[in-house]
């Protein structure tokens, strides 16, 4: 038995609906039935103790250990962890509750806790919130009444009366939330570059940044529940895309209770391993949180082709939109034919299908993202946007010349092209195995003399996940790689301990000596696949940590070319 986590939930998660703590507790399957009951019971004894007895528990069982969650009010989710830590101390030394040493004094420092975090004018504000039918967003430090254009936020510490507002200021904005494994971020970006050619003023939240139009507020990775409520609180904000990743929803759960719209790309392997998702299973089970946002009064957007989706959505009962790449897909078709919505790849032309009618959107030649069609992944993530869009109250006509307007400086460093005297650089921030496939794939059908590839790999990837994706690489016919080590990517792995992986696994793939180099740094790499590459080459760059460096870099040369 193991203590891995205590942290608060303040969204939709995993367990349940419900804000409060959960505690993830390592152990074996036979272990963990002793452990759900030894928590319960010191849970149960210390909710009672403080005046919290109708408060709710839940288990979750995972793969190496079970999740432990109890309820508790918004205004004191500390206390709640603290609850959590305790029960876990219980659990450790194996004594009984009432055995527990210096009980009384426990108890009376978590009311202390509970007494010094309460915060009755947020619960009043809460439910004046629901009863008037408006978003209401709370955090460590504002909380907010409305979303977007309708919204207004204060400390949350001074916050107003209820019935000192005016309630028919407030009201919220259209919402798309986007979750999945691959493409999140690209089809963000594209149904962005959509809504914005319809006039409205587009919030977003992503990997990249938080961003109102062309107006970015900050930088960073900003995917999770707080960069949702950062974009939401912009009062400019008529309309809202927010990208929602795996870690957020395990470590705080979902931003918001309620979208109009939620999207899942795929499922695939990435960041398994790690408690909660150390399989697909469990990874989809994280990803699908995003439904229970849409499950009443929304549209669940999924991927027809993603096998796991599709045998998931077996048991969901609100509605679905479904996209795929072949128009024959079978979920895709039957669902169109029994008077559902399915955007798909008929030949070239991306096509919206409802019944017996068939709207063309355009051909995937015209969106240049996609590289003349060669690239599959986006013509995918165009079919979502187109989607998403869409079922946002979106024209085909407007989605239409979105997706034919859209440009490679429209989504930075996902499938960029730049022409460098005479050759070219194709640059992609792909790191799981999925995302590279499908780069490899892609860059293979391109016309090349000679090809390169520049990347680096994560020290937590296996070595025959990584071995696989060398195999991949190679055989699309490489003339040469270049290996970045990438130090801060090591992940408990020593320095050349994945080069030597990598290499190994070239020289075994038939690669020379000759044709392998090794750098320290990502831009060290770039620089010396710029000097290798002559005119008709084509260079693969794979960037993990400086991909903004070197997207400004290929970005200038191509332009002084």
């Amino acid at each position: 038995m193991e203590y891995l986590d205590a942290r608060r939930i303040t969204g939709p998660s995993l367990l349940w609906n419900t804000a409060g703590s959960i505690l993830d507790i390592g152990c074996s399957a036979e272990e963990a039935d002793d452990v759900i009951r030894a928590w319960e019971a010191a849970v149960r004894y210390m909710l009672a103790a403080v005046g919290w007895g109708h408060e709710s528990t839940c288990h979750w069982r995972l793969r190496g250990g079970v999740s432990l969650a109890l309820s508790a009010p918004i205004d004191a989710l500390y206390a709640a962890s603290e609850i959590n830590e305790w029960a876990w101390l219980c659990m450790q030394s194996g004594v009984e509750v009432a055995s527990f040493p210096d009980l009384a004094a426990k108890v009376d420092e978590i009311r202390s806790l509970i007494e010094n975090e309460v915060n009755p004018a947020l619960l009043q504000l809460e439910a004046a919130a629901s009863k008037h039918a408006v978003a209401f967003l709370w955090d460590d430090d504002d909380v907010s009444v409305g979303l977007g254009a309708g919204s207004e936020t204060w400390p949350c510490r001074q916050l107003p009366q209820p019935d000192e507002l005016d309630w028919s200021r407030f009201h919220d904005i259209p919402m798309g939330i986007v979750t999945g494994t691959n493409g999140k971020t690209t089809t963000v970006r594209l149904a962005t570059h959509i809504l914005r050619g319809t006039g409205k003023n587009v919030g977003v939240s992503c990997t990249d940044w938080i961003a109102v139009n062309d107006s970015i507020i900050e930088r960073g990775d900003w995917s999770g529940p707080g960069g949702a409520r950062n974009v939401l609180r912009q009062k400019e904000v008529a309309i809202a895309i927010l990208e929602t990743a795996r870690g957020g929803l395990l470590r705080r759960g979902l931003g918001v209770n309620k979208a109009d719209v939620a999207l899942v790309t795929n499922i695939a392997e990435d960041h398994l391993g790690d408690f909660g998702s150390r399989n697909l299973q469990e990874l989809l089970d994280i990803k699908w949180v995003v439904s229970r946002a849409v499950d009443t009064t929304g549209t669940l957007v999924l991927n027809a082709d993603d096998e796991l989706l599709v045998a998931k959505a077996g048991d969901y009962s609100g509605n679905i939109v479904w996209f795929s790449l072949n128009a024959d897909n079978a979920v895709a078709k039957k669902h169109a034919a029994a008077g559902g919505l399915a955007f798909v790849l008929d030949g070239n032309a991306l096509t919206k299908c409802h019944g017996d009618e068939r709207e063309v959107i355009c051909d995937s030649s015209e969106i240049s993202i996609t590289l003349n069609g060669a690239a599959r992944h986006n013509t995918a993530n165009a079919l979502a946007a187109a989607a998403l869009t869409y079922c946002l109250g979106t024209s085909i006509e407007a989605i239409r010349n979105g997706l034919k307007s859209v440009t490679q400086d429209d989504n930075p460093g996902r499938c960029n092209v730049y022409e460098i005297g005479g050759f070219r650089v194709l640059l992609d921030f792909a790191h799981n195995p999925q995302a590279m496939r499908a780069l490899f794939d892609m860059a293979g059908g391109l016309p090349a003399k000679r090809r390169l590839l520049a990347f680096g790999q994560a020290g937590d990837r296996p070595d025959d996940l990584i071995a696989e994706l060398v195999r991949g690489a190679w055989s699309i016919g490489l003339d040469a790689v270049i290996v970045s080590e990438l130090e801060v990517y090591h992940r408990g792995r020593g320095h050349g301990e994945v080069y030597k992986v990598i290499h190994d696994e070239l020289i075994r793939c038939g690669a020379h000596e000759n044709q392998i180099r090794h750098f320290e740094q990502e831009m060290e790499s770039l620089d010396a696949a710029l000097d290798w590459a002559k005119p008709g080459d084509l260079v693969i760059m794979l960037a993990l940590g400086d991909g903004v460096a070197i997207q400004e870099k290929l970005k200038a040369l191509a332009n002084n070319d």
